[in-house]
């Protein structure tokens, strides 16, 4: 890589050798992380600011380095502000799992549990099933949504790899 001064801009190329994520990697967080907008010049160039090199780092931390998933990162983004990701990829903060965002999702996620145990507690006593009971699963609209998200996730991923490809 070339020497620049560290307020320069730089080129997805540089960006993805510095980041040691492939260039489409790059291009792909640009469609699911709305705060990342480098500068296109003519023809489509990319041009990243330090600012930008920096969410960047945070976010390549988040999904790599701490295992979180795309949607997990967006949430951290959206509570916890662009800042704070460019710290986490300055190394000046920290990820800690304890974080008011885990534990906002584990209660959204413990809410159906709940009001189904109060339910179930209140009500009649369930009549015998019989021996071969069918199992069925509903999901809640949270999963519902969820399920969504990762098939709007990798339809993205799939349009990468096969661009060509008819719907």
């Amino acid at each position: 890589m070339t020497d620049k001064a560290p307020e320069a801009f730089r080129t997805i190329s540089e960006v993805a050798e510095q980041l040691d994520v492939p260039q489409h990697v790059l291009r792909f967080w640009e469609t699911r992380f709305s705060q990342i907008r480098p500068m296109k010049r003519g023809g489509g160039r990319r041009y990243y600011r330090p600012a930008d090199v920096d969410l960047l780092k945070g976010i390549r931390t988040l999904l790599y380095g701490e295992g979180y998933t795309i949607r997990g990162a967006q949430k951290i983004l959206k509570d916890n502000g662009i800042a704070h990701v460019i710290g986490i990829g300055r190394g000046e903060v920290s990820v800690d799992p304890a974080e008011e965002t885990v534990k906002a999702a584990r209660k959204t996620a413990a809410k159906p549990a709940e009001a189904k145990a109060e339910a179930s507690a209140t009500a009649a006593p369930a009549p015998a099933e019989p021996r071969e009971t069918k199992i069925v699963h509903e999901l809640t609209p949270a999963q519902i949504d969820e399920l969504r998200l990762v098939l709007t996730d990798l339809a993205a991923a799939r349009r990468l790899l096969v661009p060509d490809q008819a719907k």
